[in-house]
């Protein structure tokens, strides 16, 4: 189940985030629930600062839950996103943390990361 909470005054199309989440989980050999929430950059930069140290906002957090039903939550701020392309990108950069991905980690971890991500982009109509 994903479960999407928008706690902004952006328009979201729910429906389709569901679906691409579902798709990727899928795509991964991955049942679980994933919670996404979309907040505005003055709660993200205090997230940021708070769990990275970093005091500036960010387009994507993901924070992994470690159980088997739920991976865990996935936090967007629309505000550091340029169109829905890159929102839908940044649900897919978010879901493959939640799945164990870590571009952070090392070249090969990212470069394997970056290419399910164009992977489960490209299979977007937008």
């Amino acid at each position: 189940m994903i479960e999407i909470n928008n706690l902004t005054d952006n328009s979201i199309d729910e429906k389709l985030l569901k679906k691409i989440a579902e798709k990727v989980l899928k795509g991964e050999g991955r049942k679980a629930s994933i919670s996404v929430a979309f907040i505005n950059s003055k709660k993200m930069r205090e997230l940021n600062r708070k769990y990275r140290k970093k005091d500036k906002p960010t387009d994507v957090l993901s924070f992994f839950a470690g159980e088997k039903d739920s991976l865990g939550e996935i936090i967007i701020c629309p505000e550091e996103v340029m169109g829905k392309r890159e929102l839908i990108s940044c649900l897919i950069h978010g879901v493959l943390h939640l799945l164990g991905y870590d571009h952070e980690k090392n070249k090969k971890q990212a470069e394997e990361m970056e290419k399910k991500q164009e992977h489960y982009l490209s299979q977007v109509k937008i």
